[in-house]
């Protein structure tokens, strides 16, 4: 079974917007780069501000669900545990946020469906 991700990206307002993967790097290179047309291309949410690793994807998108039913503070003290002043950790996982993954990956799972991801 595959390995998943649940993340957090975030502008400078910061609005937030919850996510599963299986592939966070991509992930994030496509979230940075405008090249997932919806929230986080519209709001401009270009900073990974927390992540969590999970052996399994199943894990990722339980977690993700219980992210998303979180109140918005509850989310802010999630990443702020992890990540006080709430910076950029896409830093941590690419080498530079601007360079493209080498393992470009399409068969990444899409961006849940079913609920709109990250407006609070």
């Amino acid at each position: 079974m595959k390995s998943g991700y649940t993340y957090i990206m975030a502008n400078n307002r910061p609005t937030l917007y919850v996510g599963v993967t299986s592939n966070l790097t991509q992930r994030v290179y496509k979230h940075q780069h405008n090249l997932i047309p919806g929230f986080t291309a519209k709001y401009l949410c270009h900073k990974l501000v927390y992540y969590e690793v999970f052996d399994e994807i199943m894990q990722a998108i339980i977690r993700e669900k219980q992210i998303k039913d979180m109140n918005r503070d509850d989310k802010i003290r999630l990443i702020r545990r992890m990540n006080p002043m709430m910076e950029d950790l896409s830093y941590t996982i690419l080498e530079s946020p601007w360079k493209a993954p080498q393992n470009d990956d399409p068969s990444s799972p899409p961006l849940s469906k079913g609920r709109l991801g990250g407006v609070v």
